[in-house]
């Protein structure tokens, strides 16, 4: 019951969701149900659908004498407990291939390789690791984050009953697996943004591996340091969604890819590699396909890593090796991948064809309207991702990117070229779908292969400036270092400027943040990034009592509107009463100002404003025309 003397009963089969509001003073909820119920909570603060209450925040003691822990609200045993399972597969897997890494480990180049991966790693991690939550919690986080806590539950109990798999069944459970696991160990989103900061950090030490063998090893650093300061790929790895895992699965797939015909170490760019047998070229494409496998079972789109693995091998197969590629792969890297993803999710162990449908109807929905090219839309043209990686890129890398393509003429490095091109192009075929929103999101594995075109384009410039300069000549990795520092520094600048707000960063060709606001050309202030900021300034400035208008008329998302408890418990429901009145994504969304309302603060990314709070001076208030 709900209360002692008040019980609330809720009746029905299946997945049956009630909300209850418990009067001031109430602190008990007791259960009378079967064995088999799971009792669910939706804590505020958290949209979407329920969570399985953890057992730390149950106490069979009264409500004057029970006593939580510190961690109440969490599951830290299962958390470490599913952390152990993961490191005992990975423990596995290199078992199984201890000669292969003892033979990397002791050849100096694979040394040189692996000790300049993990400094990458580090610079990766800790730009996002730096302020970690700064930019407050964004629109799908507690989504991801519950329903992969749920995920992770049900695995540690073994309950693959279907109706266990329900959270968030429009999306595969991979990343939400991911988070989970962060989830068990805190009541927050703490862990779970680590993790996907790790992932983040990794996808960029692993272009380390990729430059290096695609040009040389100079190359691949710089690549990498390149995607580290990338101001998009650091926002997303600071947040918990499917970007994360999706240029983590990218990245692993290429680097696999220019490893299969490999009977060695790292061999210089353009070196013929040892023959394979057909059994360990089977072996590799399985491994492909288990990769490619968790991409999909991350994110249904992520399905078009497939035709940048299928280039890729083609574009680095031997001599008359064409052919056994083409059928080894297409025999055995779909039916693994498939067989992966069905494995890895237990919603698809009955009826597979009728539950991804429900999954893709809930997708196919129309999304909201955002600004496009001045205008408002939710259906915009198709050159849509196009213009927002040229929007979102620095404008030092659309420099370097062009360099890339000069070298690339000069010296007809046909084989990196068509590397690069595919997995700048692959992510892009999404544009044939009705999944045209949210900016770069959903191309995000782009930025990867920006990066590395980047980094080759630099690399040729110092050998350029290496012909001038006669010491750089000797060495052209020193003039490369010199260079490549001068972008990294310029990159790092470009950070510290936005921060804490990457996800709104544009770059200088297009006037930056607070051009692209002022005309609406692309999209500012989405994701709920402010909104933390403007609550606590709130907080702080607002009496206990005052009315703090926040519908969804003028803030969307408002779920991410939570304040202190002596304003939360007044809110108005109309602006003509509110006392304070909270605008997000003010240059795209019109809030029904009333008259006396004057700004009182604003939330802005360079120049671009994210959040405005307005002060209503009591009186007759009437409805007035928003300010321009």
């Amino acid at each position: 019951g709900a209360t002692d003397h008040h019980p609330a009963v809720v009746t029905g089969t299946g997945r049956v969701t009630q909300r209850f509001v418990l009067p001031a003073g109430i602190h008990e909820v007791r259960l009378s149900a079967p064995a088999e119920t799971r009792l669910l909570w939706h804590p505020p603060g958290r949209r979407g659908d329920p969570e399985y209450v953890p057992p730390s925040s149950l106490s069979p003691a009264s409500p004057a004498s029970a006593e939580f822990p510190a961690w109440a609200g969490a599951s830290p045993l299962d958390g470490v407990f599913a952390l152990a399972i993961a490191a005992v597969i990975a423990a596995a897997v290199a078992w199984s291939r201890r000669a292969r890494l003892r033979a990397l480990v002791r050849q100096p180049d694979s040394r040189r390789v692996l000790l300049a991966a993990a400094a990458v790693l580090g610079v990766a991690l800790a730009a996002r690791l730096w302020d970690l939550g700064g930019a407050g919690q964004t629109w799908d986080e507690d989504t991801n984050w519950s329903a992969g806590r749920n995920y992770v539950t049900n695995v540690l109990a073994l309950d693959f009953d279907p109706r266990a798999w329900v959270w968030n069944l429009e999306h595969p459970p991979v990343s939400k697996y991911i988070a989970g696991v962060g989830a068990q160990l805190a009541d927050g989103f703490g862990p779970a943004r680590v993790l996907s900061a790790l992932l983040g950090a990794a996808a960029c030490a692993l272009l380390v591996g990729i430059g290096a063998r695609l040009w040389a090893l100079r190359v691949g650093v710089l690549a990498g340091v390149f995607a580290a300061l990338t101001p998009h790929l650091v926002g997303h790895g600071k947040i918990f969604g499917h970007e994360a895992p999706a240029v983590f699965f990218f990245s692993l797939a290429v680097w696999l890819c220019l490893r299969v015909h490999e009977g060695g170490a790292v061999a210089p760019a353009g070196a013929a590699a040892p023959p394979l047998s057909g059994r360990q070229l089977a072996g590799r494409f399985a491994v492909l396909g288990v990769v490619l496998g968790l991409a999909i079972s991350s994110r249904f789109i992520n399905v078009l890593a497939a035709p940048l693995i299928g280039i890729t091998l083609l574009a680095t197969a031997p001599r008359g090796q064409v052919l056994r590629v083409i059928k080894l792969g297409l025999l055995l890297i779909p039916p693994v991948a498939i067989l992966t993803a069905i494995l890895l999710w237990p919603r698809m162990w009955s009826h597979p064809l009728e539950h991804l449908q429900e999954a893709w109807q809930k997708l196919g929905r129309d999304h909201g309207q955002e600004p496009f090219q001045g205008a408002m839309t939710n259906d915009p043209s198709s050159n849509y991702f196009f213009l927002y990686l040229y929007a979102t890129a620095p404008l030092g890398v659309l420099a370097a990117g062009a360099a890339w393509i000069v070298r690339t003429a000069v010296r007809r490095e046909i084989r990196s070229a068509l590397v690069v091109a595919a997995w700048r192009l692959a992510p892009l075929i999404v544009v044939f779908s009705p999944v045209r929103q949210d900016g770069v999101r959903y191309v995000l594995p782009c930025l990867l292969a920006m990066s590395l075109a980047a980094a080759a384009g630099l690399d040729g410039a110092a050998a350029v400036l290496g012909r001038v300069v006669a010491a750089a000549a000797r060495r052209p990795a020193f003039a490369t270092a010199i260079v490549g520092a001068g972008f990294a520094a310029y990159l790092a600048v470009v950070c510290v400027r936005v921060h804490p707000y990457y996800l709104d960063y544009y770059g200088e060709q297009v006037g930056g943040p607070a051009a692209v606001a002022a005309s609406r050309r692309f999209e500012v202030a989405w994701w709920g990034e402010g909104l933390a900021e403007a609550d606590g300034w709130l907080d702080a400035h607002a009496a206990d009592g005052d009315r703090v208008y926040r519908q969804q008329d003028c803030v969307e998302p408002n779920h991410l509107t939570w304040f202190k408890a002596g304003l939360w418990d007044h809110e108005p429901k109309k602006i003509d009463d509110a006392d304070w009145i909270l605008h997000y994504a003010p240059a795209s969304r019109s809030c029904p100002l009333p008259e006396g309302a004057t700004l009182a603060h604003q939330v802005e990314v360079m120049g671009a404003p994210l959040v405005r709070i307005y002060r209503v001076e009591r009186g007759d208030l009437a409805p007035g025309a928003p300010p321009p």
